[in-house]
């Protein structure tokens, strides 16, 4: 069985660390009059969350992730877009860069949450977890993901409601060097440029850093482009006979401020992979061994 709500954890010495969930009930999508709101974060509905269950304190990052490259020899084609001024004209533009080997993507950033991994290399990493520690690993579901970025809140952001303090709280586009964004961007300097180390900022209600800022996160729900018919229990994932896009939640390094909101969605091709994509997961109640 899981350990009691709020405990933190970790099932092997370096696997990543969990927080244990409280059961519950929460509102999931954005009400109609909220500043920055799309029509697919809506009908707004009512959720519950039956049960506990444990999802990780950080994103997972390049140092976790390359221990799973070195224990099963996962490959990828080596490929991933990135947002740069390739031409120096001073415009931020998507390129695709080629890389013979994933652990040259991911040199020198151990505490960064690893990028360039699609949905699939993310499925791969919780099978991986399971069969490590012989519990059940897996994404969150879109519902699990939103009910832990809002943590009993209900506000645009996960620190209020107000853009105004973004870069006291999380990694969006800003004016840290960022010239070459031709959206948004907030009126202050969180430090960096890209992602941050994953316990730069601090955490929300459930003591999880990083929900709703630094890179999208993969979860396991097929795209829908409302919440119309979408389960009620947060378990439960939208599943498609024909997925041919997988949720994204949460905003990045590259967002513009209302990109931050806790009840953005953004969804991509399942094979995509691109700098300011990357995952966490969780464990399930059903704590036993398997």
């Amino acid at each position: 069985m899981l350990a009691p709500t709020g405990t933190v954890f970790r099932d092997c010495t370096d696997c990543p660390e969990m927080v244990v969930l409280p059961a519950g009930r929460f509102w999931m999508g954005s009400p109609a009059r909220e500043v920055g709101r799309e029509s697919r974060e809506g009908p707004q509905r009512e959720v519950s969350v039956p049960q506990p269950f444990a999802v990780s304190r950080y994103l997972i990052t390049a140092a976790e992730y390359r221990v799973f490259l070195v224990a099963t020899g996962h490959r990828d084609p080596g490929y991933c877009w990135i947002l740069h001024d390739h031409d120096g004209a001073g415009t931020l533009e998507w390129f695709e860069i080629t890389s013979n080997s994933k652990l040259e993507l991911l040199q020198g950033s151990e505490r960064h949450p690893v990028t360039c991994v699609n949905w699939h290399d993310a499925l791969q990493f919780t099978a991986w977890m399971s069969r490590r520690t012989g519990y059940s690993y897996r994404l969150l579901t879109e519902a699990e993901w939103e009910y832990a970025a809002r943590a009993a809140t209900q506000t645009r952001f996960w620190w209020g409601s107000s853009q105004s303090d973004q870069c006291l709280h999380a990694n969006g586009a800003d004016i840290s060097g960022r010239s070459g964004f031709d959206w948004d961007v907030a009126h202050c300097r969180d430090g960096f440029v890209r992602t941050n180390p994953v316990d730069h900022f601090p955490p929300n209600g459930f003591s999880l850093h990083d929900m709703a800022c630094n890179v999208k996160q993969w979860v396991m729900d097929c795209f829908r482009e409302t919440f119309a018919q979408a389960p009620t229990i947060a378990s439960q994932s939208v599943q498609l006979p024909q997925c041919r896009r997988r949720v994204l939640r949460g905003g990045s390094w590259a967002d513009e401020p209302s990109g931050l909101r806790l009840a953005i969605r953004d969804q991509d091709l399942p094979d995509a992979r691109s700098d300011n994509i990357g995952f966490r997961i969780a464990r399930s109640s059903g704590g036993d061994r398997r």
